[in-house]
């Protein structure tokens, strides 16, 4: 019997083309220029060579505690609760013996109190039970711990460990914005603009300067631009000062002249 031939197929038959995916929109670049942005970072390093971290801490684990506290707090907020928290208990054995509910009294005063209070309690368990009680070095066993998220594990890898991390806090995602010097639409995108565009010498220290810079002098709601040690490289087109301030250290020093924002 001969085999049926079979008809072929029209044209008009074949599946159309699957549809192209819109092109993303294209990442908006820094505003500066590499000479440029070295010379940011080399006022910002000649002013304040080695800037410290504002939270109060007397170890790694405390450290951690602290960072996982300031979530949506301010540090003088979390400074005022902590030191009585730390001397009962600075090491995540203590904190554990503690318990939940003491923690929480004792951290009353911070926002999202009870939620920090079970994190807190939480991961000073597994630190106990998977870390023989030290804190980890390395960003995925520390976002494993219950409240730590990826800008807590840059803190803490850069505070306790020297990495090069940049946490990108409020701070520094309004200033990488406002100035342009590293838009994004998110605080992930302005870390990754950030590792790619500061010179390596400058990295370590980066977001110190960032977060001290945003809190004493590019404040969000009155930016202090007479203060400023860089408002000549500066391209915000608000700004109200052309001419570089002299050079100033950041802290307690600037609080002097004004509040510290957040």
């Amino acid at each position: 019997m001969a085999t049926p031939i079979r008809p072929a197929k029209s044209k008009s038959a074949a599946k159309p083309a699957a549809a192209k995916a819109p092109a993303r929109p294209a990442s908006v670049r820094s505003r500066y220029s590499k000479a440029e942005i070295e010379a940011i970072f080399r006022r910002f390093a000649e002013a304040e060579p080695e800037p410290k971290g504002e939270l109060f801490s007397v170890n790694t684990f405390t450290l951690l505690v602290a960072v996982v506290l300031s979530a949506q707090a301010t540090d003088a907020g979390v400074n005022k609760a902590t030191p009585e928290l730390f001397r009962l208990a600075d090491t995540p054995e203590k904190m554990v013996a503690l318990g939940e509910d003491r923690i929480r009294d004792l951290i009353k005063t911070i926002g999202l109190y009870k939620t920090k209070a079970k994190n807190v309690f939480l991961l000073s368990q597994k630190l106990v039970a998977d870390h023989a009680g030290g804190v980890p070095d390395d960003r995925e066993a520390l976002q494993a711990l219950p409240g730590v998220g990826r800008k807590t594990a840059n803190v803490v890898l850069n505070i306790a460990f020297g990495r090069p991390t940049i946490a990108v806090d409020t701070h520094i995602f309004r200033l990488a914005n406002r100035l342009g010097l590293a838009p994004g639409k998110t605080p992930e995108e302005v870390e990754r603009k950030l590792e790619a565009l500061i010179p390596e010498p400058y990295v370590r220290h980066s977001h110190h300067w960032l977060i001290l810079h945003g809190r004493y002098v590019c404040k969000a709601r009155k930016p202090e631009c007479e203060r400023c040690l860089i408002s000549d490289l500066c391209k915000w087109p608000d700004k109200t000062a052309d001419h570089p301030a002299m050079p100033v250290a950041f802290g307690a020093a600037a609080v002097k002249d004004g509040e510290a924002e957040g």
